[in-house]
């Protein structure tokens, strides 16, 4: 089982077009590398691929990762895509793979309903394009010898969508992780939760790998940094560190490797610090854009 961090940060990347925030400006003088919007890659062998999250970044990430390269005049290693929720930095991407490519798309329900809301998904030629609904929690073929399944998490609705009685905690439809398997391994990706219910901490006990919500590393970070008015928690992220998060909690749960992703701009965890010295000292990796990651099938 082959992964590879297509992007790192969270919606608006690092750095964040508008943001002039430490990390931002560091990125900006090179003295942090620069990451793009979420999107992770898995494949078993290398020859085809499957995209979890179409980051608005994509065609940046297919440039920046020879894996994903076309093999001949019109190809793609990409053989599917699957969407955890309906934020924009997980779906844009699907408007840059319009040119008439096969590919499947894999979604719950009321993802697909937000894209039939949008009639600029239609470019999407559905004899092309084939969209595969997703009964959360019954597994599905991803790729060949790959089988995946998705999985309510903790969350909200995207910000789009949100009216004055956002409802933040909710399991639903609209947010979701992503188990894989093959070979005896097990791995998730989930890359946006409000906070670990016991449901969610027993299903990814003793996994081999999970790469988690990272956004933010306290819940006030916005509001400290003065990027934003909202706490984590409020955003359907819960924080790394402090009363609850998720740092002392994953720490418990016996898996093999956890990487953090979605990463926020403002994070400390980017630069060297005690932020990331505490992140390190558990264990756990910060995830970066280009980091591959192989694992080998149990005997």
């Amino acid at each position: 089982m082959r992964f590879v961090v297509l992007g790192a940060a969270a919606g608006g990347g690092l750095p964040q077009w508008n943001c002039g925030c430490r990390n931002c400006a560091m990125a900006r003088s090179s003295g942090l590398r620069p990451q793009t919007q979420s999107s992770l890659a898995v494949s078993l062998g290398g020859l085809n691929w499957a995209i979890l999250n179409a980051s608005p970044d994509i065609r940046q990430q297919i440039n920046d990762n020879t894996q994903l390269h076309p093999r001949g005049p019109r190809d793609t290693p990409i053989m599917s895509v699957v969407l955890t929720n309906g934020d924009l930095d997980h779906i844009v991407g699907l408007l840059t793979l319009r040119e008439r490519q096969p590919f499947q798309i894999f979604l719950t329900g009321a993802i697909a309903g937000i894209l039939d809301s949008n009639p600029v998904f239609r470019v999407l030629d559905p004899n092309t394009v084939q969209r595969n609904l997703v009964v959360p929690n019954k597994s599905f073929p991803l790729l060949p010898g790959l089988d995946a399944s998705l999985f309510a998490v903790p969350g909200k609705v995207a910000l789009f969508m949100e009216d004055e009685d956002a409802t933040i905690g909710a399991e639903s439809e609209h947010v979701t992780g992503v188990a894989l398997s093959a070979g005896g391994l097990r791995a998730f990706y989930i890359p946006g939760c409000a906070h670990l219910t016991e449901s969610l901490a027993t299903r990814i006990r003793g996994a081999d790998i999970v790469f988690f919500d990272g956004t933010l590393f306290t819940d006030d970070e916005m509001i400290r940094t003065r990027t934003g008015t909202k706490t984590g928690r409020r955003m359907g992220h819960m924080p790394i560190s402090g009363e609850g998060g998720s740092l002392k909690v994953l720490a418990r749960l016996d898996i093999g490797r956890i990487v953090y992703i979605h990463i926020n701009n403002t994070n400390p965890i980017w630069r060297d610090g005690p932020e990331r010295d505490l992140v390190l000292r558990h264990g756990f990796e910060v995830g970066c854009d280009g980091a591959e990651i192989s694992l080998a099938p149990r005997s």
